[in-house]
């Protein structure tokens, strides 16, 4: 089975994802079939990752006894692919407990510890059916890949029947609103924006003001890019929030952070961070198809316990995936063979 095989459901033609929508039957919410050579190239998106995951492992995996001098070996080879110490010695004393009731098959153990892991932030993100618009606001660092991952979202929900409006609430940089404006104009969806230097928190209410008046479904607003050091900016986010509600007590709905897998463990200290600021409510990862090593995943789900929303794997539509525990570490573990080789589930 390939990585995203969890969304081979009711067959379709437009983009392969899903979020679940309260207000539409199972055949508008769920996504399209797709074939088996699209599943094949979708694992191999996160090939780079899994090499850089399991190429120390394989010493693991050769039949050496599962002992102490073995997981303390484990336990340092996780660090090296972007596991926290905390997170790795967790994953190593759930190991250690499991292998005393099978000290044969430390891959199997490895899968289903991992797995556990994640289970619990696999939550699609809902959007309810309400008379308002549902306010989605994406923050995140320079770089992260947050306006893309806007398109792409937007572009999803359009697949479950909603109707979304963009706000380009990254005024200090010109090509951020350009960059969103492509992605409308290839959604057809429309963009409220502002000239140069905007208030951010000022574009983002008058763009709910219109999604109100015109009945939009769903408003996703785009913020600028900030280092998660960069405190009077942050702190710009605490009034972003404010502001919005002040046409809706209960906006944002969610605050989605939008996070570069490649950046290991400086994404935790990310999330910390605009976790101060706003109240983040969910995670998308993305550029797990370069050279991400993986396991910032888990520390991510440890550490902050916050649904794992998306994960991204290559720039084009296509690629933004809802996220599956399961799959997740089928891809990044692979199928281990007595050859001594880990090929992709």
């Amino acid at each position: 089975m390939g990585l995203f095989s969890f969304l081979k459901k009711k067959p379709s033609t437009d983009v392969p994802g899903e979020i679940k929508d309260g207000s539409r039957d199972a055949q508008s919410t769920t996504t399209p079939d797709i074939s088996q050579d699209e599943v094949d190239r979708l694992d191999a998106k996160l090939a780079k990752s899994r090499k850089r995951f399991t190429s120390g492992l394989l010493d693991f995996f050769g039949g050496r006894k599962i002992d102490d001098e073995l997981l303390d070996d484990l336990e340092a080879q996780l660090v090296m692919s972007d596991v926290s110490v905390k997170t790795a010695t967790k994953i190593i004393e759930s190991v250690r407990t499991a292998a005393k009731n099978n000290s044969s098959d430390l891959p199997a153990i490895l899968r289903q510890e991992l797995t556990q892991l994640l289970t619990p932030c696999q939550q699609p993100l809902e959007i309810p059916d309400n008379d308002t618009p549902f306010v989605l606001l994406v923050v995140g660092v320079n770089g992260a890949g947050k306006t893309t991952t806007i398109g792409k979202i937007a572009r999803q929900l359009q697949n479950g029947g909603k109707t979304v409006m963009l706000a380009a609430g990254d005024t200090f940089r010109a090509a951020a609103v350009e960059q969103l404006k492509t992605w409308g104009e290839r959604n057809n969806v429309p963009v409220v924006a502002q000239g140069d230097g905007a208030d951010s928190a000022s574009v983002i209410f008058d763009a709910l003001q219109s999604a109100k008046a015109r009945g939009i479904d769903v408003l996703i607003a785009d913020t600028a890019g900030r280092l998660h050091t960069q405190h009077g900016l942050m702190d710009e986010l605490g009034k972003v929030s404010r502001v919005i509600k002040k046409l809706d007590p209960s906006a944002p709905h969610e605050t989605l952070l939008v996070l570069d897998g490649t950046t290991g463990q400086n994404a935790l200290n990310q999330a910390r961070e605009f976790g101060n600021s706003v109240e983040v409510s969910g995670l998308a990862v993305t550029k797990l198809d370069g050279t991400a090593k993986g396991g910032v995943l888990f520390t991510l789900a440890d550490e902050l316990n916050l649904p794992i929303r998306f994960i991204g794997v290559g720039e084009g539509i296509y690629d933004l995936r809802v996220f599956d525990a399961p799959d997740f570490v089928g891809a990044l573990l692979g199928n281990y063979s007595p050859d001594g080789s880990i090929t992709p589930t």
